[in-house]
């Protein structure tokens, strides 16, 4: 039998993504957004209002990146989701955490978290069903320690998810299935 809920944010797994730009005097700021998503190969889109001091500093530098959170760092994350750079504007230093300049857009990849793309600002969408800010992703980098290879490792990654039933944060990384190929077992 099935219950009905008190929730239509029922997605789960919602990945934590850190979004990172510069502000006005170049300092770091950083959010968390669990709404976000990849439109194409090279298009990511976040679900962001414009009131977030984040949307303001990508609109401005037309630059920003999006990093992979992990179970290291979910204080760190979740502070980035619960302070706001419009009242915070030194919370990035308040994390001690560091970041590097990117080489190919004008905004920081944030050092500990293990996976960072790099993304041009496209646009901004607005209006009743838009997406919020869609970017081009133009690099990605991973930490060595989460590769084999030349390949991420995502057991090694440990990225979060949100629950929006619970509001908790859980860890992925147990492969269960190969994609594009387990369906294969019902044609034969």
């Amino acid at each position: 039998m099935r219950k009905n809920i008190k929730t239509t944010e029922a997605i789960f797994p919602m990945p934590v993504l850190i979004i990172a730009t510069y502000n006005e005097d170049g300092s770091i700021n950083a959010m968390n957004a669990a709404w976000g998503m990849m439109l194409d190969r090279d298009r990511i889109a976040l679900n962001l209002t414009e009131s977030h001091k984040t949307v303001k500093n990508i609109k401005e530098r037309k630059a920003f990146t999006v990093c992979i959170a992990d179970s290291n760092h979910v204080i760190e994350a979740d502070y980035f989701g619960i302070t706001s750079g419009n009242n915070t504007p030194n919370k990035f230093e308040n994390t001690n955490l560091t970041a590097t300049k990117s080489e190919n857009v004008d905004a920081p990849i944030i050092n500990e978290f293990p996976i960072c793309m790099e993304c041009e600002f496209i646009e901004y969408q607005n209006d009743e069903y838009g997406a919020g800010v869609i970017g081009k992703v133009i690099n990605v980098t991973a930490d060595e320690k989460v590769m084999n290879d030349n390949n991420v490792d995502i057991s090694k990654v440990n990225a979060i998810a949100f629950d929006p039933y619970t509001h908790g944060y859980y860890k992925i990384g147990e492969r269960v299935g190969n994609a594009f190929k387990e369906g294969a077992q019902i044609t034969k």
